[in-house]
């Protein structure tokens, strides 16, 4: 009889620690996608149709604070190198010559000058990709749409 409550008693505690462990990592999972929904809502806000190039400047330094927060390597050229989980590029189409360029291009030519010439130029945002394995935004597209 004594051996039947011991059985019992056990399996109940393995039970309730198989319980928490659930509990505890469902709330884990619940946690990674909120902040997950937070993080892509940044960029998120910047996916419509009209935007000036103040707002893409904005979008560019949040992009340059996430790739150095998770420390995104450079090439040669000062051209991020891309990851499948954390990295964000930051595409710029300009109607002048229709040539599109990446973010660290404007940021070496030199923002203040972006700022000074396209500052209230009118652009929309036209693409925006999600990492795969994680489902953070991996690249944004602008478009100039009117000078």
């Amino acid at each position: 009889m004594k051996k039947n409550i011991i059985l019992i008693v056990i399996l109940l505690v393995v039970i309730l620690i198989i319980g928490i462990i659930c509990l505890l990592k469902y709330k884990e999972y619940e946690i990674t996608q909120i902040n997950l929904k937070k993080f892509n809502l940044t960029y998120e806000e910047f996916n419509k149709e009209e935007l000036n190039g103040l707002d893409i400047t904005t979008v560019i330094n949040q992009a340059t604070s996430n790739n150095e927060k998770y420390e995104i390597p450079k090439d040669d050229n000062g051209i991020y190198i891309l990851d499948d989980k954390h990295s964000i590029e930051i595409y710029i189409t300009m109607l002048i010559d229709g040539e599109t360029y990446k973010m660290e291009e404007i940021v070496q030519a030199d923002m203040n000058s972006f700022i000074r010439l396209f500052g209230e130029v009118e652009f929309k945002c036209t693409n925006l990709t999600y990492h795969e394995s994680t489902g953070r935004v991996a690249t944004m597209t602008f478009t100039a749409t009117e000078y």
